[in-house]
């Protein structure tokens, strides 16, 4: 369990600076799991590698950022959050200047994992120093901050990849979306020397390796075949590996319930699951994510290879959905995530299955002369609902966890968002594939991964059932 050490009496004195350091590392984060989905078939165009490097640039990321956030939080507490901060910093500028140097498709996958890796070790910091810093009545603020830096990240990053693609700066081409993290990652090492504080958990638990080794070696073994199966025309190996990976999630669940009732620290607390509310939330995260990340990767790709759009068109034709997420996002802000709770989540399902829906008909109708001003409605009437069922749907999930199961359950949360990025690129990614593969148009195919996302949006507004009514708000009182 990730244990957050109480706010001291006296605020800290460079709490802002040290929040702007910690916002600059989301960032970076939030570019990078968005700029490659944009890149991917200009990156594949100048390095090769076959269809499925483009969904590893994605899925190798989130599933590296998946394994390792289970661990991250611990070690900050182990050995102090603000060496891991750094330490996580420099692996995340290393992993994306190799990305950047990248002369195969192997390097530049393993780059992407290295850097999923590090930024793992990165991101729990920041949010466990502001608990520190920040005094209960300005610690609503500063995590508040947060989302409308995922807003406009989610709104800069596709346009933002583009431009840097089409504007070849330097000569550098797709590379400068790598890049470009060297003076950002730069900047948040040299104010996160200066301004971070130092600390460490005085009940910091102690890692359970042997558990996220079996996690990862599960998450591995269901991911790779989905990616790779089709390109190797389904051997049974790939089979064999999807079998094993769900063995392998049953036998991690048996060790971490043993290792809980023999008083060991396990890597996620067993008696979260027995929680029908966490273990709802957990179905609905995994499929709602699945279906968000596997749904942008496809239109990005459908986009610049059945339409030929140009990069930068791709990003600012997606630009509709991204503020329609702003949108989602203030609405649910002003007032609404109070007053509806789980009402919410389920209306942000509904919505954003009714904007893919007409979507698919607005393709439909317009067929391959279709323009990003005809798709921009529906695409903004998904995004607002994304955002409404995005704003509360954390809050929500961990509102029926105890106080004690908090660290686990949120590190096991954020995992499982990941883990469906992961997912979502692999599976509808290779629908997309194999359906171009047997002939079908890349229309009738975008078709096809249209109605699998409303389906899946069908089912989180289903499992949501599973929710509490409220979230919890008692515990940042002070």
């Amino acid at each position: 369990m990730v244990t957050a050490i109480p706010a001291a009496p006296s605020a800290y004195r460079t709490r802002w600076a040290a929040l702007f350091v910690i916002l600059a590392a989301e960032v970076m984060d939030l570019l990078d799991a968005l700029v490659t989905n944009i890149a991917a078939p200009t990156i594949r165009a100048d390095i090769g590698g076959g269809s499925s490097l483009i969904q590893w640039l994605g899925a190798g990321y989130t599933l590296a950022m998946a394994v390792g956030l289970i661990t991250g939080g611990r070690l900050g507490d182990l050995y102090g959050r603000k060496p891991m901060f750094l330490l996580g910093a420099s692996g995340f500028v290393l992993g994306s200047l190799l990305c950047g140097l990248a002369v195969s498709p192997e390097m530049l996958v393993g780059a992407r994992v290295l850097q999923g890796l590090f930024g793992a070790v990165l991101l729990p910091q920041g949010l466990g120093m502001i608990k520190e810093m920040f005094p209960p009545k300005e610690m609503g603020t500063a995590f508040g901050a947060f989302g409308p830096i995922m807003a406009l990240s989610s709104v800069g990053g596709p346009v933002l990849a583009g431009w840097l693609v089409e504007a070849d700066l330097f000569g550098t081409g797709w590379r400068m979306i790598f890049l470009i993290n060297l003076p950002l990652g730069l900047l948040a090492l040299a104010g996160g020397v200066r301004f971070l504080p130092r600390s460490r958990s005085e009940h910091a638990a102690r890692l359970d390796l042997t558990g996220a080794g079996l996690a990862s070696a599960a998450a591995a073994l269901l991911i790779f075949p989905l990616v790779q199966g089709r390109e190797y025309g389904w051997p049974a190996w790939t089979f064999v590996s999807m079998a094993a990976s769900v063995a392998l999630f049953a036998f991690f669940g048996w060790y971490e319930s043993r290792k809980h009732r023999s008083g060991g620290d396990p890597l996620v607390v067993p008696t979260l699951f027995r929680k029908r509310a966490f273990a709802g939330g957990l179905v609905a995260g995994l499929v709602f994510f699945s279906g968000m990340v596997g749904f942008s990767l496809v239109f990005t790709l459908y986009t610049q290879m059945g339409l030929h759009y140009s990069p930068l068109k791709a990003g600012l034709a997606a630009l509709p959905q991204a503020i329609g997420v702003m949108v989602g996002f203030v609405v649910a802000s002003a007032g609404l995530t109070e007053k509806l709770g789980r009402r919410l989540l389920h209306a942000g399902a509904l919505i954003m299955a009714a904007g893919v829906a007409g979507f698919g008909v607005t393709l439909h109708s317009a067929g391959v002369g279709v323009t990003p001003w005809q798709m921009a409605p529906t695409l903004a009437v998904a995004g607002i609902g994304m955002g409404l069922l995005m704003a509360p749907f954390f809050d929500i999930v961990l509102a029926g966890v105890a106080p004690e199961e908090t660290g686990s359950a949120s590190g096991t949360l954020t995992a499982i968002q990941q883990l469906g990025a992961a997912l979502g690129t692999a599976v509808l990614g290779t629908v997309f594939f194999h359906l171009l593969d047997g002939g079908t148009g890349f229309g009738d195919a975008m078709q096809v991964v249209i109605w699998i996302e409303v389906g899946m949006l069908l089912v989180t507004f289903v499992t949501a059932f599973a929710l509490p009514m409220r979230a919890r708000h008692e515990e940042v009182t002070g």
